[in-house]
């Protein structure tokens, strides 16, 4: 009989196809066998996790790390950690730093950072922006995960690209392969309303939903769209938040379109009620919206329109999510320690399958971003990162429990299920029972393995009309 590094005995293997109780074996960080109980013969050593579920780590394919240039609101160090402790053993780091990885230079530097201080794998996104367009290739060879095109402001005051520059690095990119994740709202629109709001002397929190309608992010999602379409691009649209933009997602993916949404659960369980309630705390682009924004939300993910979750994690110093007036506070809320147990509630109450929700948090966006089947799964040969969760556990976010830089949290109080108990990255434990045990550096990054690409239009690109003039 095969001999493991580890057996894990005895728990219910949670899959997007079923739950069932069952052995997991390991050996050499990977996964080696999965079987029913007792089959699975000797190893070096044997962990008793009856009673618990047993999980793929999640991947978050959405955070604000802050590290380098912000790292009095997150760095490396904390957010990973943050992310060890809710059961998330990937992510993916977005690039409104500073300096932002817009060169092969920046990002090394990047890289340098996360590896001596991240307790997960992880992924960086590269910088889409006019000054980056020559480095894309480049960015590419240095193991980008993905991009990120801010097609409005953002936190860092990164320059929104034109159409022109977003049209061409969506040509360069095609034949690559590699995604392109945008924040899609019409920067035109939320400038012109803010400052006419302003203006009129509007303070309150509603004013920030009142800059940013839902047609800004109708006309962005549909330019978006539109663009990586012509070139035959990988498109993935950043936290979905509005029920009008989820027809033009669906009419795209319905005649071809390469194109994967994500949505975050402050959108599902937050509404504008919420921002009565809890104020400038929960600013955040896009913005929380109404309660029948939530509900569309909800049926995306069921239907297939949503295509997994992410948390968005953008943490802030606490002064700055304070201000007398809506504009003087800092956009965005922590998220990616808490998101598994928000979630699990949910299950707990009946929205969404346990199954699902591993499909959502863990194996789509690991598909999306090209990490399956090495992350997002609990199958022979995945690294093998599993979440030991208590599905018995019930109770509420209690923002000084999180690991985040600062103990501030706008789900402080949030009904919450699911006690995260063990997580293995690659066969190694970073946290037990309960305690973040796994030390700062364990995490390596990943590079994609994204299918053969599909560009279109080659002989229309750019760079080929450009070659066509000079000759």
């Amino acid at each position: 009989m095969k001999s493991f590094d580890l057996v894990l005995k005895g728990g219910t293997i949670v899959t997007p196809e079923r739950a069932r109780p069952g052995d997991i074996g390991i050996s050499d960080g990977r996964i080696a066998a999965v079987g029913l109980p007792g089959t699975l013969g000797n190893a070096a050593h044997v962990e008793d996790v009856s009673g618990l579920h047993l999980l793929p780590g999640l991947v978050d394919p959405h955070v604000h790390f802050r590290d380098p240039g912000y790292t009095y609101k997150e760095d490396w160090q904390s957010g990973s950690a943050a992310a060890a402790m809710g059961g998330v053993t990937t992510v993916l780091d977005m690039p409104n730093t500073d300096p932002a990885p817009a060169t092969a230079q920046a990002f090394g530097a990047k890289r340098a950072i996360a590896e001596a201080a991240s307790h997960v794998d992880f992924g960086l996104y590269g910088l889409l922006d006019e000054k980056s367009l020559p480095h894309l290739s480049a960015l590419v060879d240095e193991g980008a995960a993905a991009f990120k095109c801010f097609m409005c402001d953002t936190t860092g005051d990164l320059p929104s690209p034109s159409d022109g520059a977003i049209l061409e690095a969506f040509e360069i990119l095609a034949p690559l392969g590699i995604r392109t994740t945008v924040h899609a709202e019409n920067a035109s629109i939320l400038e012109y309303r803010a400052r006419r709001l302003k203006q009129a002397g509007r303070t309150d929190a509603h004013a920030h939903l009142a800059a940013r309608p839902d047609v800004a992010a109708v006309e962005a999602t549909h330019r978006a769209i539109s663009f990586a379409e012509w070139a035959g691009a990988r498109l993935h649209i950043a936290h979905e938040s509005c029920a009008a933009s989820l027809p033009v997602i669906r009419a795209a993916k319905a005649r071809g379109v390469e194109v994967t949404a994500e949505t975050c659960p402050h959108y599902l369980f937050f509404d504008e009620a919420d921002l009565e309630r809890q104020g400038g705390h929960l600013r955040i682009n896009p913005p929380i919206r109404r309660r029948h924004d939530a509900e569309a939300l909800w049926l995306a993910l069921r239907d297939g329109t949503i295509d997994l979750l992410a948390t968005d994690h953008a943490p802030h110093a606490p002064e700055e999510k304070q201000g007398e007036a809506i504009w003087d506070v800092a956009r965005g809320i922590v998220g990616v320690e808490t998101q598994m147990r928000v979630m699990l509630a949910a299950v707990a109450d009946g929205r969404l399958a346990l199954c699902d929700y591993v499909r959502l948090a863990s194996e789509a966006p690991a598909r999306a971003f090209g990490l399956y089947p090495r992350k997002g799964s609990l199958a022979p040969g995945a690294d093998a990162d599993i979440v030991a969760v208590d599905l018995s556990w019930r109770g509420a976010i209690d923002a000084a429990m999180l690991h985040s830089k600062h103990a501030f949290s706008a789900w402080h109080g949030h009904p919450a299920a699911g006690r995260v108990v063990d997580v293995y990255l690659r066969g190694q434990r970073i946290v037990a029972e309960g305690a973040l045990v796994g030390r700062p550096g364990t995490g390596r990054m990943i590079r994609p393995e994204m299918p053969a690409p599909a560009p279109r239009n080659v002989d229309l690109t750019l760079e080929a009309e450009t070659k066509r003039a000079s000759l």
